[in-house]
């Protein structure tokens, strides 16, 4: 027994239909496609100086670090970091930098973000790593000379 065919000529519309449901499907099933990285929240702007915790230099990739205390309770929860253009010292020894206006990386709520355009939080900020914490100890090793930091 032969299995029943399919008519030689479908209405338009239902050939639009078969041409769009595996695109309907695809956006259904994997969300939207035009999101970049799907982070929930929007990176906030960078915060005033006040809220400043500390400041550390990466010789490795030449960034100047800025640690934020949002919440005022001297724990970490906002990070920027600078490309270093000069580095020199002052004459009596303190580190001099030359930065960049605005940072290239931020690190906010388990989030790095990347800015290469270096123009500031203005919303073309992209997911560079979700799920992810600026790792201090890097910087500030655990013990240093057998004291803690």
């Amino acid at each position: 027994m032969r299995p029943p065919s399919w008519p030689t000529r479908l209405p338009k519309s239902v050939k639009m239909a078969y041409r769009l449901f595996p695109v309907l499907l695809f956006l259904f099933v994997l969300g939207d496609p035009f999101s970049m990285g799907g982070a929930k929240d929007l990176l906030p702007v960078e915060p005033d100086l006040s809220t400043r915790i500390e400041e550390l230099y990466d010789h490795e990739a030449r960034l100047f670090i800025t640690l934020y205390s949002l919440a005022g309770n001297g724990r970490i929860d906002y990070v920027t970091a600078r490309l270093v253009q000069q580095y020199a010292r002052s004459a009596y020894g303190n580190p001099v930098y030359q930065t960049e206006a605005q940072p290239l990386f931020y690190w906010w709520n388990h989030t790095m973000w990347n800015d290469p355009e270096q123009d500031g939080v203005n919303g073309n900020e992209r997911v560079y790593q979700e799920n992810t914490e600026f790792d201090i100890s890097r910087y500030k090793p655990c013990l240093f000379n057998g004291q803690s930091c």
